[in-house]
Parts: C-alpha cells; structure tokens; sequence
C-alpha cells in the first residue's frame, strides 16, 4: 500500500501540473497564435482530452485513497470518508459539470439555441475548472503533506 500512496502523490503531481499548463500555456497559446474559430477547435480538444484524463485519474486516486481511508480508519484513527476523498469527489463533480453537461449546453448556445448564451456557459465551465485546478493543487499539498509526516 506504501507504494501506491507514493504513485498517488506522484499522479496528483502530474494531475496540478497538467492542468496548470493548459490554463497557462496552451489555452493563452491557441487564442494568441491561430484564429478564434481554429483557437476555439484546438482548446476544444485540449479540454476533451483533460476531461477524459481527469476522470481516470480521479477514480484512480480515489480508489487508492478510499483503501487508505479504510486502513487509517481501521486502526482507530478517523473516519473511512477522508477530506481528501472529498476533495476528489469536488473535482469529479468540477469534471462531470464542467465538460459533459456544460460543453453539449455550449455547442447548443454557440448555434443559437438553449436558454443560456454562450459567454454565461463559458464562465461557468471556466469558474469548475478553476475550482477543480484549485482542488488539485489542495490534495497535491495535503499528500505530500502527509508524506512529511508518515
């Protein structure tokens, strides 16, 4: 089980760090370099893939985490629900609303259909995905907080 806290402090590394670099990098780089309707494709797909990615390795960390919980928990120490599965269920939450249910309401929106306009929905999406970058970068300190510590 050690190793598999050690893989989960590295993925949720790997996770901050990807996500940072699409906010930072590759978003700002395809509105910079190509047009907007190019712009838009490209970061489109960036956001597919991330959504995809985001999910495997949410479930992923969530698996290790949960058995740790148990473990942890067993011992007599705390709960089996963990602020750090609470914190994944934040950014599976952030990831589901965010890319599934928000990004079909934008393409409706983008061809003139749905209640909502475009820029409303594309605030939302912009504000989970902050939230879920935020909640990454949180359990990325608290486990490696934790391998201080253990």
């Amino acid at each position: 089980m050690v190793t598999a806290v050690r893989i989960a402090r590295v993925l949720a590394g790997l996770w901050a760090g990807v996500l940072l670099c699409i906010a930072a990098i590759a978003a700002p780089s395809a509105f910079a370099t190509l047009g907007l309707a190019d712009a838009g494709r490209v970061v489109e797909r960036v956001f597919m893939q991330e959504a995809y990615l985001s999910l495997g390795v949410a479930i992923l960390l969530f698996v290790v985490e949960r058995q740790r919980s148990r473990q942890v928990a067993g011992a007599g120490a705390c709960s089996v629900f963990s602020a750090n599965l609470v914190l994944l269920l934040g950014t599976l939450f952030c990831t589901v609303a965010g890319y599934f249910a928000l990004q079909p309401m934008m393409a409706a929106a983008r061809a003139g259909q749905g209640t909502l306009s475009f820029m409303t929905l594309h605030i939302v999406s912009a504000g989970l995905f902050v939230l879920k970058g935020l909640l990454v970068l949180v359990l990325t300190w608290r486990l490696s907080s934790a391998a201080k510590t253990s």
